[in-house]
């Protein structure tokens, strides 16, 4: 059966795994007893990859980090390799790697538009490819989306537009890796309390966003990750599916 009773020494590989939700989910699956590869971009986030670590480790998890940009597909397998080397096949494999631009059209450029692409969609791709090569059989893939794939609005083009992909990889990866038991999904959040959406918006845009939810409230993480963790416990019986926690933000 596919179900894990336990995350006690699951080898679960984060990316992003330093910062935001990443961290929170690294520390989330530290007090379940389960050995971390923290994944960070460069050495802007070294840091903040050192205390979760430190953290995780606190929590009574065991850990390790990994840096590298991961549009890079090199650095995507080198991830997993690192992973087993370090900790053996992996069982879980979380992708929280992503980048808002939010502009109009008409301002896009082709460095703007490739930037997104390799950000949201290929690194995706190449990040559900590798984590399957290196995996044990029954494993979970999990890659954060967003909310927008059900919006219908503009100036997120290169956003919306370049995560949408990542529910057509999901669903071929599923029922390819079906044999495997291997099961593929997405968590697609509302607007996060996080660092990384503020900078794109207008105190009027986060009050709108706000305004769209439960309890007039942007996501947080702490939403979020036990969504994340569910689907590698209980939850292991969803598969290919698209998970949208965003507080009635929207909806299809």
């Amino acid at each position: 059966m596919g179900k894990f009773i336990s995350l006690k020494q699951k080898v679960v590989v984060i990316t992003g795994g330093a910062k935001n939700l990443g961290r929170l989910l690294s520390e989330t699956y530290a007090i379940e007893g389960a050995q971390i590869i923290i994944h960070h971009h460069n050495s802007k986030s070294l840091t903040e990859a050192k205390e979760t670590l430190s953290k995780v480790t606190e929590l009574g998890g065991t850990g390790a980090i990994f840096s590298g940009d991961l549009t890079k597909v090199d650095n995507i397998d080198a991830l997993f390799k690192f992973a087993e080397k370090t900790f053996g096949k992996i069982d879980i494999a979380i992708n929280t790697v992503g980048k808002v631009l939010k502009q109009p059209i008409a301002d896009t450029s082709e460095e703007d538009f490739d930037t997104m692409q390799a950000i949201n969609a290929k690194q995706a791709y190449f990040f559900i490819k590798y984590a399957e090569q290196y995996m044990n059989n029954d494993g979970k893939i999990i890659s954060i989306s967003t909310s927008l794939l059900a919006a219908y609005t503009g100036l997120y083009s290169t956003y919306a537009g370049e995560k949408a992909p990542l529910e057509h990889y999901t669903r071929a990866a599923s029922k390819e890796y079906m044999a495997r038991g291997i099961s593929v999904n997405n968590v697609a959040p509302g607007p996060m309390d996080t660092p990384f959406f503020y900078p794109q918006e207008t105190n009027d845009a986060i009050a709108f966003h706000k305004s769209q939810a439960l309890h007039n409230q942007l996501t947080q993480i702490e939403d979020i990750a036990p969504i994340v963790k569910f689907l590698t416990l209980e939850g292991w019986w969803i598969n290919g599916q698209t998970l949208f926690a965003n507080g009635g933000y929207t909806t299809r």
